[in-house]
């Protein structure tokens, strides 16, 4: 039977920190700069792009909201405690494949951080990547307490961010932006767009298991995951409906948000939508290096039983960012990462999505009547 809320937890926290994290690692970099965007839902036109949108939510929500039950089932807080209570022996699959990804997307954050540090204040690429490494360092340090409020202000930041540019493309580009949605007679394959997208995003459900804490009943758990995909895809959407002025050119752009940003023509929104993307790039990397955190923390106290300090974490998150940033590029290891990156993806699928569905689903059924208590 599901226990009642702890005082301690705040509807707040057990409702919303679960979907403003899980968006805080699906929004990354790609996402942020129209780019996947771009990638995934432009081609299937205005109302297929906005169809692909709903798709992704549909089945975000779906993921997250089987994820946090079976998290808060098993007492699971990090991945490695969900993925021995999913895989089994197996667990080593997702934890291989997951840290090659870990390596991979701390490496394009920093790269992206570089070239913001250059676009908006012509530095060096090195001093952007220094001050994201830098900015991740001083949330995780502190552990879930900091990155939790992360999370609220950064997505206070985002989501306005989001709705004061949809405004102004309705007020500079309002009159394209209906004829696309007009014009539009047939709309493309949306459906292959939509679960490709959210298929290899998904992986952010288990990163934000920390977050798990908050859940004490198998309610806060599905309103959790089903508040998770609107929370994430909004932004996304309100994004999506003004690129839609500008096809067909903005699906070649490298960056489709400036690409927007330069006909806005407004400078100091400009340097407000680069601050929203480096918070974004922040929330994600600290998400990341968080669940590793918290992956060593676990095992500290199950072999210890003592809790990782803060001197512990500044330390794992300094390593950590100091070979993904600037040391694992020279050695020719993100090359070589980013080209077995649609493998990887499809790896990731496999030992968590197609298990989490199937054998998942099958256990939760099975012990429905006596969940555990999170501990």
């Amino acid at each position: 039977m599901s226990q009642p809320p702890q005082s301690g937890s705040s509807r707040f926290q057990r409702y919303l920190v679960p979907g403003f994290a899980f968006k805080a690692v699906v929004i990354g970099g790609g996402y942020a700069t129209g780019r996947e965007l771009a990638v995934f839902f432009l081609p299937s036109g205005a109302w297929g792009g906005l169809a692909a949108m709903a798709l992704a939510t549909a089945i975000f929500s779906l993921c997250c909201v089987v994820t946090f039950l079976f998290a808060r089932q098993f007492g699971a807080r990090d991945y490695v405690t969900f993925f021995k209570q999913l895989l089994g022996p197996g667990w080593v699959l997702f934890e291989g494949a997951y840290i090659l990804f870990i390596v991979l997307i701390l490496a394009v954050y920093g790269a992206a951080a570089g070239a913001i540090g250059t676009a908006v204040f012509g530095l060096n690429e090195v001093w952007g990547t220094l001050a994201l490494g830098l900015a991740i360092i001083a949330i995780v340090t502190f552990g879930n307490v900091s990155v939790e409020r992360m999370f609220a202000y950064v997505s206070y930041l985002l989501y306005a961010v989001y709705a004061l540019f949809v405004v102004l493309a309705f007020s500079r580009f309002g009159g394209e932006i209906q004829a696309a949605f007009a014009s539009e007679n047939a709309i493309g394959s949306w459906a292959a767009g939509g679960t490709i997208y959210a298929g290899y995003n998904l992986i952010g459900a288990v990163v934000i298991l920390p977050v798990m804490r908050h859940l004490t009943s198998n309610r806060d758990a599905v309103i959790a995951g089903l508040l998770a995909g609107p929370m994430t895809m909004l932004p996304g959407a309100l994004f999506f409906v003004g690129m839609v002025a500008f096809l067909p050119d903005i699906a070649s752009a490298t960056l489709p948000s400036d690409y927007m940003l330069q006909r806005l023509d407004l400078p100091l929104f400009h340097l407000l939508f680069q601050l929203m993307i480096f918070s974004a790039l922040l929330e994600s990397g600290a998400s990341s290096v968080h669940a590793i955190n918290e992956r060593i923390a676990k095992a500290v106290r199950v072999r210890r039983d003592a809790e990782l300090s803060h001197g512990m974490r500044l330390a794992i998150s300094l390593a950590l960012l100091l070979f993904c940033m600037f040391l694992a590029d020279r050695f020719g290891l993100v090359a070589l990462i980013a080209n077995g990156y649609r493998a990887l993806a499809y790896i990731l699928l496999a030992v968590f999505v197609l298990p989490l569905l199937t054998f998942g689903v099958w256990r939760l059924w099975r012990h429905h009547s006596t969940p555990s208590e999170v501990a």
